[in-house]
């Protein structure tokens, strides 16, 4: 039990030294990964259309 105690105490200490982000700073960082998730899902979306494209010509369905 008492390793358990310890274990929140350093927490607690160790929390008091996080420097947490404003409102303002999550809102942009969160559209940042909205808008980077968007842009990866259609560069892959378009690299898979021409692969599925390509796939199709050469095994000729």
């Amino acid at each position: 039990m008492s390793k358990i105690t310890e274990y929140l105490k350093e927490t607690k200490t160790e929390l008091k030294h996080v420097i947490w982000p404003s409102k303002r700073q999550t809102l942009f960082y969160t559209l940042v990964v909205i808008v980077l998730s968007v842009l990866v899902a259609y560069y892959l979306g378009i690299f898979d259309f021409i692969f599925s494209k390509g796939l199709e010509k050469v095994i000729g369905s």
